[in-house]
This record gives C-alpha cells, structure tokens and sequence, in this order.
C-alpha cells in the first residue's frame, strides 16, 4: 500500500523555486488580458512560468472558456459544465497578441466534450483571425484530443497551424492515475499520427514525477516518436493542490538532462526537458531550431 500522508509530505526541493513577479511588463500583460477577459493557461493552470513569460510579454491563450468538461486529476484548470459561450473572441486575442507585440502566438484551450466539433472550428477561426491581423506570426495550436473525431483535427490543420501540439501528458501506465481511461493513451497517439499524416508539424508532451519507471519513460519516447513527431517537452509534475494526485518523485536537473538525452536518440529535432518546463515554455525557440535543422 502506498503511504499516502508521506507523499503528500515530499518536499519542493531547491531547483523548484520560481521567480516572483517584479517585472513592469509582467504587470502590463495582466492589465490587458483582464481588461479584454482573456484566459490564459499561464493562470488557469497555475503555470510555473508566468512570471518569465509575461515578463517577455508573451502569454499562451486560452479559448473555449475556463472550465473543462473532463476530470483529470493531475490540472489545475476549473473543472464542470461551461457555462460561458463557445463563441470564437478571435479577433480578442488577435488584438492582444499584436498590442505584445507576438511575433510567435500559442493557443490551447480547455477540453469541451460538449460541442459537436469539441471547439475545433473555434481554433481554426483563432488560426485565421491571427494571421489576417498579424502578417507572418506563426501560430502554434495545443489541442484536446477531440473525443478522436478526425474530422474537427481536420478543421484545424486545413487552418495551417505551424505547429500542431497534443500531450501525451504521462505514460500508459499512469493514466489510471489521472483519471484517463487508459485507451485514451492510444487515441492521444492517433491524433498525433493523423495530424503528422496531414501535414502538420507535429509536438507532445509528457510531465514525469508521478510514479512511472524509467523503462515506462522510455516506452512513451518510443510510442510518441512512432507517430514522426518531431518535437517533445519534458517537465515535472507538480500537485496543484492537496485534491489533486500527489508528486511520487522529483526529478533533479542532471536526470532532465539524461531524459533529454535518451528522448534525442529516438530522432525527435528537438526536446526541451527540465523541471519548470510545460507544453510552450520557450514554444518559440523550439520552433527556431525545427527551421534551422531543416535547412
């Protein structure tokens, strides 16, 4: 049996300690994303790297609302029947990222198993209004996986997302942990082989720290990789609350390193891997080195 009071004690250790909002623009980011009622998963999802990024005056958007319609026990995002309306705020978010100033944008959402398309057709909309407004951003899109209704995924990528981002989140294993079904572990690698199939430029992402063996780490390396995607973040799993499944190990910095290292060899262009990392940490640099080694 699991001793859950003493993992629910493991503490933080050093690594783990985030900068404190001080920054002008950090301040100037909030101001706007409140007063035009944006979400962001920067908030949402208590992201250890807000303060960083706002910063540098960059946020990952949130569309869809604030509540998601799944129970995953590993997020911090609201969790319910949404009650605001699906309507697209496009051209809201278009607005924002060129008063920051975007050259690079990152759009997720919540997962929405209430619509018909699951948002889909909203994301297209954001793809589109973003690059009418911006001329030459690139927009980066981080999808749920749409129930595994191929036709919303191919709403999206007819949009031409630059890049196309879907978590694994964590290895097969672990989903029952998470409150996933396991066969959703499948589902999430079909959508990322589909979208390769349709010609995106494919990205996922797994958080470690849950419980999951190192040979389990390096089977989901394998599966993700299976499908061509071409890029991976690596992060640690950090418990948003006390309700929320506990941290089982971190990870230190040099075993990042070593996960980034075995990730590599299994012929993903690029893997961005530490502890504060999350799915648009650096989405942008990511993107550089993906054009870079193309040429």
């Amino acid at each position: 049996m699991l001793d859950i009071e003493k993992i629910q004690n493991i503490k933080k250790p050093s690594w783990l300690k985030v900068k404190f909002p001080s920054e002008h623009n950090f301040f100037y980011v909030s101001s706007i994303l409140k007063k035009e009622k944006l979400h962001t998963i920067c908030q949402s999802a208590q992201c250890p790297n807000i303060s960083e990024c706002w910063s540098k005056k960059t946020a990952t958007f949130l569309i869809l609302g604030n509540v998601c319609t799944r129970e995953c026990s590993f997020c911090a995002v609201k969790k319910g029947i949404p009650t605001e309306s699906p309507s697209d705020g496009s051209s809201q978010v278009a607005e924002v990222a060129a008063l920051l100033g975007l050259r690079y944008a990152v759009i997720t959402s919540v997962t929405r198993d209430d619509l018909p398309d699951g948002g889909a057709s909203v994301f297209a909309e954001t793809i589109d209004t973003l690059k009418e407004r911006i001329p030459g951003v690139k927009v980066e899109v981080l999808i749920p996986d749409f129930q595994g209704d191929e036709m919303a995924l191919e709403t999206v990528i007819r949009a031409r997302p630059d890049v196309l981002n879907h978590n694994i989140e964590t290895t097969e294993s672990c989903y029952p942990l998470i409150r996933r079904p396991v066969d959703n572990y499948k589902r999430s690698l079909g959508v990322l082989q589909k979208a390769k199939e349709l010609g995106a430029e494919t990205k996922s992402g797994i958080m470690v720290g849950l419980g999951e063996t190192r040979e389990e780490i390096t089977q989901t390396f394998s599966d993700i990789r299976e499908t061509s995607c071409s890029l991976l973040t690596i992060g640690q799993y950090l418990q948003p609350s006390r309700s929320h499944v506990p941290v089982r190990k971190y990870y230190s910095p040099s075993e990042f390193k070593e996960l980034r290292t075995i990730a590599l060899e299994f012929g993903f262009r690029d893997v961005v891997s530490g502890p504060l990392v999350r799915s648009s940490y650096m989405a942008h640099k990511m993107y550089d080195s993906l054009q870079e080694k193309a040429v």
